[in-house]
């Protein structure tokens, strides 16, 4: 866990908060302000070192390699060297020290000496923010000509193939009996924070929380321990996700990560950020294409993705291939297998409240979970009209479930059954002050149904309970029920559905708006 502050003074309550969770502390002494402070921590230093609660590595980044502030290559150059100095004289010295290659490649012999002195052990680190080096194996190669027992990459991932060189330079460095820290940076490397330790390398990385990342796509240690259990994570390990864009704030590895626990099995669920879902299944998931074993065993599918994956899948369940989506994958053998469980889940929660044959219902939107909702509602028996401000695009697909459509804009839902909000709107952090009906329009409505999960109560919801809807209704009850049915699919195990639903509750935000996740059913 980076420990990243301005002031001397503060790096000993940083370090006893950030040793309560790593397993190794990195002292990020180019965040100290200025070179008064940087001569002012050694003294701080020196007490941390002689009572250290855990190892500690030493890092003064450049600026061109992530640092957070200007500093020469001489800068650096007397900084070591007077590190070396103080070892030498006796001073405790940390039990690893970060030394980026272009340092030691230019002054190798002053900056870390062969000859055998009073020193950690060296990590020898090389940064790309921009992208992944077309020479990365040639860089990995001079890294290996320095006196470093560690090295470290880490490059900036764009899309999730990017963290293919990355985990194939860690088997690379583990076959030639190398420690190596593979890292790809951004939320589309995230799988490598979570699953290069249980591939065998040196250590990952967590913020100390969630305003202290010191790199792209840095969750925090806690996450990596508590909710990715990234101990007990190995090269058996199983390995499902979430394939969408964005996914890094999503629900889903909350609740299949804590099923996962609850069902003692060795499995994590980690979000698989891509552009190009098509990209993805060819060189990740599909058996005979892919190009890593990551023991791949099954995918939830988001937005924007659900209806892109499905000519790259070998069977299509008749239920998604009618709704025309898949939200889930299923790698069963040489084979991907595409289902659908948004439909049904959207209908449970409804089991009860209401009698669906012959009801009249308004859907207002037509996206991926209007399809599903409009399939279960059809099977169903119900008297369904879409309303949607682009009733050209919604036409096509009431058209398909049997459903009338009809403009929003001018819609009252007076004498409706049941009215359901199937868009994004009042999703949190996205269009919390937004709502796709008003009282007014929603007056007369006797059950109100949002798919928005987050926040608990949308605006939309609120409109509902201000026009005397007799029954409103959010979006969780759904999205717990879709994971559950992917639980099983995945594992032939009964969910335990009331750990997934408390997981997810402890990540929706409070009445203050604290936390926070992606809002509408995935």
């Amino acid at each position: 866990m980076p420990v990243c502050v301005r002031r001397a003074r503060d790096l000993r309550a940083a370090v006893g908060r950030a040793a309560e969770v790593a397993d190794i502390v990195e002292l990020r002494l180019d965040c100290l302000a200025d070179d008064e402070q940087l001569a002012a921590a050694h003294g701080e230093l020196n007490a941390l070192l002689n009572d250290r609660p855990c190892p500690f590595i030493y890092t003064l980044r450049a600026p061109a390699q992530g640092g957070q502030r200007p500093l020469t290559d001489d800068a650096r150059i007397r900084f070591w060297r007077d590190c070396q100095d103080r070892w030498q004289r006796g001073v405790p010295h940390p039990d690893y020290a970060d030394i980026e290659l272009d340092l030691l490649e230019t002054a190798q012999a002053d900056v870390w000496p062969i000859a055998d002195s009073p020193r950690p052990a060296l990590i020898c680190s090389h940064h790309d923010f921009d992208g992944v080096p077309a020479d990365l194996s040639a860089i990995y190669e001079r890294m290996t000509r320095t006196p470093a027992r560690v090295l470290k990459i880490a490059v900036r991932a764009t899309e999730i193939t990017d963290c293919l060189p990355v985990l194939g330079l860690l088997a690379r460095a583990r076959r030639e009996g190398r420690e190596m820290i593979a890292v790809a940076m951004g939320a589309a490397g995230l799988l490598t924070r979570i699953l290069a330790p249980a591939r065998g390398a040196f250590l990952t990385y967590g913020a100390l929380d969630d305003n202290q990342a010191t790199a792209p796509g840095q969750i925090t240690g806690t996450e990596l321990r508590d909710l990715y259990r990234v101990h007990a994570l190995d090269a058996q390990t199983d390995v499902f996700g979430l394939v969408g864009l964005p996914v890094v704030h999503s629900l889903s590895p909350h609740m299949h990560n804590a099923a996962f626990a609850a069902r003692g099995l060795n499995a994590a669920y980690v979000p698989l950020e891509t552009r190009d879902a098509a990209a993805f299944l060819r060189r990740m998931a599909h058996s005979r294409t892919r190009e890593l074993d990551l023991r791949l065993r099954g995918l939830s599918v988001t937005a924007p993705h659900k209806q892109a994956v499905m000519p790259h899948l070998d069977h299509i369940a008749p239920a998604a291939r009618e709704i025309g989506a898949v939200n889930t994958i299923v790698v069963a053998g040489d084979e991907l297998h595409g289902h659908n469980t948004d439909a049904d889940a959207a209908i449970a929660p409804l089991t009860g409240v209401l009698k669906l044959k012959d009801a009249r219902v308004a859907v207002i939107g037509a996206g991926g979970a209007a399809r599903a909702l409009l399939w279960g509602l059809q099977r169903a028996g119900a008297r369904v009209t879409v309303y949607a401000r682009d009733v050209a695009r919604a036409r096509v697909v009431a058209g398909r479930f049997g459903a009338d459509c009809a403009a929003l804009a001018l819609a009252r839902f007076a004498g409706c059954d049941l009215v359901v909000n199937a868009t994004p709107l009042g999703t949190h952090s996205h269009a919390a002050a937004e709502t796709p009906a008003n009282a007014t329009q929603l007056g007369g409505a006797r059950v109100a149904y949002d798919l928005v999960y987050n926040p608990r109560e949308t605006r939309f919801m609120r409109a509902a309970r201000a026009a005397g809807c007799a029954l409103v209704l959010n979006g969780l009850p759904m999205l717990v029920a879709q994971a559950a049915a992917q639980f099983h699919l995945w594992t032939g195990q009964i969910a335990p559905l009331e750990v997934m639903r408390a997981a997810a509750e402890r990540q929706l935000p409070d009445a203050n708006g604290d936390a926070g996740a992606r809002g509408l059913s995935e």
